[in-house]
């Protein structure tokens, strides 16, 4: 079985953070169904990085190490507290500088934290909505967990919720190809095929 890579997106602000304990859950339940190398990202170590990008359209080291990852993988978990019933501006942000084309027809399993049970409808009507615009193919399962699932005898439908969203996106990813990244300083065609065959000529032109 092939390995594929997933990429996981944490935006919680606090450590430890209920966001980043969801997204550790989603890539587990994945890791059950598909052979997966992980990596997983909280977007607070890059906060200011982020920030930077937006003003000077420029990433850092740090913030490329992370937007490469996200464009090299297979699939994507991205995982939000919601406040004020949408995403944080941290998580909205990183998904403004990541790029227009870089989610296109990547397979993305969406999952949120929240107070109440009463902010699971943003999944829906906020993250959904954007990267559908990123173009990129949301699992059909999101998953929120409020504060309450996580208590001992809670919400026994968690579980069973992350199990289910997890291998929806394992079987998206072995649905497709492995991701392959261009090389953007791999000339196709070659330099002798864009002078139209006259390499030759320019070089004996040259000797002259």
């Amino acid at each position: 079985m092939m390995t594929r890579s997933i990429v996981a997106i944490s935006a919680g602000l606090s450590q430890p953070s209920s966001t980043r304990l969801l997204a550790d859950r989603l890539t587990a339940a994945i890791a059950k169904k598909l052979d997966a190398d992980v990596q997983t990202f909280e977007l607070r170590d890059v906060a200011h990085d982020i920030t930077d990008n937006l003003l000077t359209g420029f990433p850092s080291p740090a913030l490329k190490t992370v937007i490469d990852a996200i464009e090299r993988a297979d699939g994507l978990v991205a995982v939000s507290p919601i406040f004020n019933a949408s995403y944080n501006g941290l998580f909205k942000s990183f998904f403004d500088v990541l790029g227009d084309d870089v989610l296109r027809d990547k397979p993305v399993l969406l999952g949120a934290t929240g107070g109440t049970a009463r902010h699971s409808l943003a999944l829906e009507h906020a993250l959904r909505p954007m990267f559908a615009y990123l173009h990129a193919v949301v699992a059909p399962t999101t998953v929120f967990a409020a504060t309450e699932d996580w208590a001992a005898g809670g919400n026994n439908a968690l579980p069973e919720r992350i199990e289910r969203a997890g291998a929806e996106l394992a079987a998206l990813v072995a649905a497709r190809e492995p991701v392959e990244v261009k090389d953007p300083f791999d000339l196709s065609p070659s330099f002798e095929d864009l002078l139209g065959g006259q390499g030759r000529t320019v070089t004996n032109d040259l000797r002259l």
